[in-house]
């Protein structure tokens, strides 16, 4: 009974919103690299009717976070160090959703170990957000390059 307590007290409940954070940020990294991958298509002609491209960006939003850091390094000229760091955030994308509180489970029986924990996650949300962001910068930029600019932005 004390441990279902524990786990609705304040803390705990803050530290689960920065653990649904972390989730949000890598999930808006994904979708921005959708959307730039269907820019490049666009901008090389690779699609060829509205069909085909729907079908296509509902493939690329059913891609992985990996498939698509993969799929994107072929076609657009990142910096070492944007590549290392996409790779860097979608390796702990893999282990915060997957393994974080199945090997931390006991550190969130403590504050000490809740903060230690909230805070890795900020910085992770840090992380892929201004990752998401740089992302939606060179989005923007392709919209305007293919004169879609008077659209809907990304």
């Amino acid at each position: 009974m004390k441990q279902t307590r524990l786990l609705d007290s304040d803390h705990s409940k803050e530290l689960f919103a920065y653990f649904g954070l972390a989730v949000y940020y890598s999930q808006a990294l994904e979708q921005q690299l959708a959307n730039l991958l269907m820019l490049i298509k666009l901008s090389q002609g690779n699609v060829p009717s509205e069909e085909d491209f729907a079908e296509l960006y509902q493939r690329k939003l059913s891609s992985s976070l990996g498939q698509l850091v993969h799929e994107i390094q072929h076609y657009f000229p990142f910096s070492e160090e944007e590549t290392v760091q996409l790779k860097k955030v979608w390796k702990q994308r893999n282990y915060i959703v997957h393994d974080y509180f199945k090997e931390r489970i006991h550190e969130t029986f403590s504050p000490a170990g809740r903060s230690r924990m909230i805070r890795e996650l900020t910085a992770f949300k840090d992380q892929a957000q201004a990752l998401e962001q740089k992302l939606q910068g060179y989005s923007k930029e392709m919209y305007v390059k293919l004169g879609l600019d008077g659209e809907k932005s990304v």
